[in-house]
């Protein structure tokens, strides 16, 4: 598929990919469209992956250094790189999924960050939703307990 086809089949109908596998400039391209369809840049991981090795995992977003020290950034595209790192480049799908479906209860249960925010939803900074996430990761029971 060419990246122009990519790019307009990526917001006529999102869920059809699952992963897409292109270079890194086409990549960045189709990564910041894709991030718009999940309403923020702050909501992406990403893998670079080569034929060895864990491979390279890290959120779509630059470090945002108009907002540090400021609680305003979305950490969550971080937090599930780590995930991706977890599944993808350790072989630890259970801890990587523990990771995700505690973003996913954080953002269920309503605390979104002022990139996502939404009426209904509670404004929550940076440090509160990591607050949140890590609340929602201990709630969860482990697949497997090491001894």
């Amino acid at each position: 598929m060419y990246v122009d086809n990519a790019a307009m089949q990526l917001v006529r109908n999102p869920k059809q990919f699952d992963t897409i596998v292109t270079n890194n400039i086409f990549g960045d391209s189709l990564s910041d469209e894709a991030s718009m369809i999940t309403g923020s840049i702050g909501m992406l991981p990403s893998a670079s992956l080569g034929e060895s090795g864990p491979g390279i995992f890290e959120p779509i977003h630059g470090s945002a250094p108009d907002i540090a020290g400021q609680d305003k950034a979305n950490p969550l595209a971080t937090m599930l790189s780590a995930a991706m790192l977890l599944s993808y480049g350790l072989g630890e799908a259970n801890a990587a999924t523990r990771i995700e479906t505690a973003v996913t209860v954080t953002l269920d249960g309503g605390f979104w960050t002022a990139d996502i925010y939404a009426p209904g939803t509670r404004l929550v900074g940076c440090k509160e939703i990591c607050e949140e996430v890590l609340k929602a990761v201990e709630s969860q029971v482990p697949a497997a307990a090491v001894l």
